[in-house]
């Protein structure tokens, strides 16, 4: 298996304890960079509204197989959470696209460390992406509650 990068992300989180729990729980934009050779890929990107970012959690705990959630102190396994810490750290982030600026798109709501290589972009389809119903373990169920949870523990 190998994966290439497109890109990288260019974000104002430098550290890990920077980066929001949640994309979605901020309004910081961040910068898109896609590599010259992947320039024919942004054909029509604008059309979007939103975009699934997948990049790699370069700066992830790959032998952390539990963590804890911000909603409780019992740890669970990293597949049964959003954990950013997992044996392959391939991460994503549904982001609000503001602006294509030539091989350069600014997004609202990346969760990504600064200089996170940038993996793929997907067009967001609601039609497709978004289960009304679909139920979880133990991440509140709205928005709301998320973003009244306590600090991420990694």
């Amino acid at each position: 298996m190998q994966l290439n990068p497109i890109g990288v992300i260019h974000s104002p989180y430098k550290e890990r304890g920077q980066a929001p729990r949640q994309g979605r729980l901020t309004e910081d934009e961040s910068t898109l960079e896609i590599f010259p050779q992947f320039a024919p890929a942004l054909k029509d990107v604008e059309r979007n509204s939103h975009l699934i970012v997948l990049y790699w959690g370069d700066r992830a705990d790959r032998e952390r197989l539990q963590s804890r959630t911000p909603f409780s102190e019992i740890p669970v396994g990293v597949f049964a959470s959003r954990s950013p810490n997992r044996p392959n750290p391939i991460a994503f982030c549904v982001v609000a696209l503001v602006r294509r600026e030539g091989e350069r798109l600014i997004v609202r709501g990346a969760d990504a460390l600064d200089g996170s290589p940038l993996l793929d972009i997907k067009a967001y389809a609601p039609a497709i992406d978004c289960v009304p119903h679909a139920t979880t373990g133990h991440i509140p169920g709205s928005l709301a509650e998320i973003a009244q949870g306590e600090a991420f523990h990694a």
